[in-house]
């Protein structure tokens, strides 16, 4: 074995596919998950599943006494941009204080490299394409919190040491993805109102643009990482080239899914527009492969999803603001 690697989120969609492009590596890997969006059978078998929260001090304490942790892989978070605006408190708690908790541990046992998966999220209207070299200006809360990591992460290499890879990644989708959340995961949530025979709800006109990033694209390089000597203690874009906008999407999904394009249009929320970002610098470091078009990963997925079958919509109980709240999350 080349070493132990924790993953936080590991039952989830991309922290399930992360552990299993480590174990290919030849780590061993401890998948951290507390099940609210992801799945026990999502984690591949051979890797050791623990079930708590990122905010359980004394459980990570425990984790990291009883095991030589070489490498943190940090993917646990509720990643709900346009829902982060109304659950600020559950949004820091558990995307900002919970890093923390995790960057604590780091330091006092000596882990070599603190893998975050951060977002795009974080320039908010800047302009596109997005490059590292911008400074942010997040405009969501989960924007912010995600930032406000990527800082300490700065903080903690120029006090402690501590090293760090920080990964942007963008409308990330595939197989596993957590198609009942109605919040997140535009792709997925299309496909599960489209097995419930339901129209597809696009807020606004649909022109936003967003590159829709294929998981098998970025989950292996974030996995090669901690192998890349020139990667430690550097930001970058991750994912997808191409911005298509979510009229477009729609249509792709549809055919996917082999069925009749039914839309209705919702009112406008707060979001940025168009969101896409620059992967010269992820290139220049781990090379220019060939990228998985939308067509033939929204496909995947869709096979994949055909298979599952649909999933009940989850409500978020934890609204703590409810002024401007889109009437479609009321319901």
């Amino acid at each position: 074995m080349k070493g132990t690697c924790l993953v936080t989120g590991g039952a989830g969609f991309m922290g399930s596919h992360l552990c299993s492009d480590l174990m290919a590596q030849g780590y061993r890997v401890i998948a951290l998950d507390d099940l609210s969006g992801g799945f026990v059978e999502n984690v591949p078998q051979g890797a050791s599943f623990v079930e708590g929260s990122i905010n359980d001090v004394e459980l990570i304490e425990k984790i990291f006494k009883e095991n030589t942790i070489d490498y943190i892989f940090h993917l646990a978070a509720y990643a709900a941009e346009g829902l982060s605006h109304f659950i600020k408190r559950f949004n820091y708690t558990n995307n900002l204080i919970g890093s923390v908790n995790l960057i604590n541990a780091a330091v006092n046992y000596d882990v070599k490299c603190f893998v975050f998966t951060s977002s795009i999220a974080v320039y908010g209207t800047n302009q596109v394409p997005m490059t590292e070299d911008l400074t942010p200006m997040p405009e969501d809360s989960y924007g912010v919190a995600k930032y406000a990591v990527e800082m300490d992460l700065k903080a903690s290499h120029e006090m402690f040491g501590l090293n760090y890879i920080i990964f942007r990644p963008h409308n990330v989708y595939g197989e596993r993805q957590n198609i009942g959340d109605k919040y997140r995961n535009v792709i997925g949530i299309f496909m599960n109102l489209m097995m419930q025979g339901k129209p597809l709800t696009v807020f606004g006109d649909g022109g936003q643009t967003r590159a829709f990033s294929y998981i098998g694209d970025v989950s292996p390089i974030i996995a090669r990482s901690i192998e890349t000597p020139a990667a430690y203690n550097q930001i970058f874009n991750v994912g997808a080239d191409i911005p298509y906008s979510v009229n477009y999407l729609s249509e792709v999904v549809a055919k996917a899914m082999g069925k009749p394009l039914n839309k209705v249009n919702l009112e406008a929320r707060n979001e940025v527009v168009d969101a896409y970002a620059s992967h010269d610098k992820v290139k220049q470091i781990f090379g220019n492969e060939a990228a998985t078009s939308l067509e033939e990963g929204v496909q995947r997925q869709a096979d994949w999803a055909l298979q599952a079958g649909a999933k009940a919509s989850m409500k978020f109980d934890n609204i703590e603001i409810t002024k401007n709240l889109p009437p479609s999350w009321r319901a």
